[in-house]
């Protein structure tokens, strides 16, 4: 099965994505802010990262076009997954990189959809 990154720095959401991602077969490497997923995201290789997009230090934005600017991670899909909601956050994180974009609060099914659309972009 693939190999999910998941980058969060809220504990309780990093453990949620984290157990169902592993519920559903992904083999999951986790990050807790974007300098740590930008090392993990090269040494790990994963097939597709779920990162939330407001952290300290690094966005998740800045995460995204960091990966885009490094050929070895440049074609990862993204899957944001953040409590921005309205269509403008959506429409600059797609310019930024994110292939799927997912609110919080989200379903165990819909975590899980975004993560299949991303993989099979």
């Amino acid at each position: 099965m693939s190999k999910v990154l998941v980058v969060e720095d809220t504990l309780s959401e990093l453990e949620l994505i984290s157990t169902y991602l592993r519920q559903s077969g992904y083999t999951v490497i986790v990050a807790t802010d974007g300098k740590e997923a930008l090392n993990k995201a090269v040494e790990y290789q994963p097939d597709a990262i779920v990162t939330d997009l407001v952290m300290p230090g690094m966005s998740g934005l800045e995460l995204c076009r960091r990966l885009r600017d490094n050929p070895e991670t440049k074609k990862l899909p993204i899957v944001a997954c953040t409590s921005k909601n309205k269509e403008l956050d959506r429409l600059w994180a797609m310019k930024q990189g994110v292939k799927v974009y997912v609110t919080k609060p989200f379903t165990k099914d819909e975590l899980i959809s975004a993560v299949k659309y991303g993989l099979n972009q």
